[in-house]
C-alpha cells in the first residue's frame, strides 16, 4: 500500500493539474478522525453523528465527478458511482456526440444515480496553471473559443435528450477588469452556449477558480438570460489564490446550482496552483460552508473530484472523503439518515 500520494502533473481531460505530495496516510488518518469527532460532536449528549453510507437522499446528495475515457462504457462508469455508494454524478466523455445520450439516460435509470450536468471542455489541450492556463482553459482564449463553444451546445443536446438539466465547464480566466477588450468577447462567448441552452431548458454551470467571485457574478448578470450558475468548486478559489468558499458565498448566494467537493491549500508560486490535498487537510472550512449552505437553503449535490494519487489511492481516498461528509452533513444538518 502507498503510503503517499504522487507529486507532480497528472493527466486532466486534454490538459494537466499540479497536485501535492501528502502526509503518510496513518498520519493522516489519526488527525483527521480526532479533527472530525471534535468538530461534529454534539456538546450536549457529546454522541457523534452515525458514519453515513448508502446513496442518500436528503437535502445535500453526495455524489462524483466522472469521465468516460475512450474504451470505456458509460453503463460502466455510472455503476462505479453506484458500487461507491453515492446517488448523483456529473459526467464528461471523451468524444462526446448525440449518440451517447440513449446509453447515459439507459444507465442512469438502471443505476438510479441523479445526473446532475454533462461537463464539457474539450477539444484541445488545458494547463492548469498561472501562464499557460490563461491560454488553454475554456472558451475565453480566441485559439479554442469556436470549437469549444460547439462542443458545449453538442452537451446541451446531450443534455436534454437525456433528460438532465445543466452542462458543466470552466469558462477560462475572466478579465477581472471590465473595461479589459477580452471582457465583452468573454460575455458574447458565454451568451451564445447559454442562449442556446436556454432553448432546450438546460442550464450553464460555471466552474468557479481563475476569477475572484464578484467577476463571476459581473459576467453571469452581463449575459442576463437567467439561465447561467456557479459551480462551486469550494478548493479552487483557494488553489487560484482567489479566496474561500465560506465567504465567496456572500456573493455567489443563490446562483450556486452545483458543488465539487475537494479540499486543497493557497498557492506559494507565482507559476503553480495550490496544492491539493486529503479533505479535512487543507484549508476549506467544511463545517462552516455547509452551515452556510444551510442557512441559504442549497438543497443540491455535493460531488467528489478525487484527483491525485493512484487508482487505488483515489478509490480509497473517495469513499474516507464520502463518509467525512456525511458525518458533517448529518450533524449540521440533523438527519441522521443521510
Amino acid at each position: 500500500m502507498a503510503e503517499s500520494l504522487i507529486a507532480g502533473l497528472l493527466p486532466l481531460k486534454g490538459g494537466y493539474v499540479v497536485v501535492s505530495p501528502i502526509l503518510n496516510r496513518r498520519s493522516w488518518l489519526q488527525l483527521a478522525v480526532a479533527a472530525l469527532a471534535g468538530s461534529v460532536m454534539n456538546p450536549a449528549d457529546g454522541q457523534k453523528p452515525p458514519v453515513a453510507r448508502g446513496p442518500g437522499r436528503g437535502p445535500i446528495r453526495i455524489g462524483k465527478v466522472v469521465w468516460v475515457s475512450h474504451g470505456q462504457t458509460v453503463d460502466a462508469v455510472v455503476r462505479e458511482v453506484r458500487d461507491a455508494e453515492l446517488s448523483a454524478c456529473q459526467i464528461g466523455f471523451d468524444g462526446l456526440s448525440l449518440s451517447d445520450a440513449a446509453p447515459l439516460r439507459a444507465a442512469l435509470d438502471k443505476y438510479g444515480i441523479e445526473g446532475t450536468a454533462i461537463s464539457e471542455h474539450n477539444p484541445g489541450v488545458r494547463i492548469f496553471d498561472f501562464y499557460q492556463g490563461p491560454r488553454t482553459i475554456g472558451i475565453i482564449p480566441p485559439a479554442t473559443r469556436k470549437v469549444r463553444i460547439a462542443a458545449l451546445k453538442t452537451a446541451a443536446d446531450v443534455a436534454h435528450a437525456a433528460g438532465m438539466p445543466a452542462i458543466h465547464s470552466h469558462l477560462g480566466f475572466i478579465p477581472e477588469d471590465p473595461n479589459d477588450a477580452m471582457y465583452p468577447e468573454a460575455v458574447a462567448a458565454v451568451k451564445e452556449v447559454a442562449a442556446y441552452g436556454k432553448d432546450l431548458g438546460i442550464s450553464l454551470l460555471c466552474e468557479t477558480g481563475q476569477e475572484t467571485p464578484i467577476t463571476m457574478v459581473r459576467l453571469i448578470d452581463d449575459v442576463g438570460l437567467g439561465n447561467v450558475f456557479v459551480n462551486l468548486d469550494v478548493a479552487n478559489l483557494i488553489l487560484y489564490g482567489k479566496g474561500n468558499p465560506v465567504d465567496a458565498m456572500d456573493v455567489l448566494g443563490d446562483r450556486v446550482r452545483g458543488i465539487h467537493a475537494k479540499d486543497g491549500r493557497f498557492p506559494t508560486s507565482t507559476r503553480n496552483l495550490g496544492q491539493e490535498v486529503l479533505m479535512g487537510e487543507g484549508r476549506v472550512d467544511f463545517p462552516t460552508l455547509l452551515r452556510r449552505l444551510k442557512q441559504m437553503n442549497y438543497r443540491g449535490t455535493m460531488l467528489l473530484e478525487i484527483e491525485a494519487g493512484s487508482e487505488d489511492e483515489r478509490n480509497r481516498n473517495l469513499i474516507y472523503s464520502r463518509d467525512f461528509l456525511a458525518r458533517l452533513l448529518a450533524a449540521v444538518y440533523n438527519e441522521p439518515g443521510f
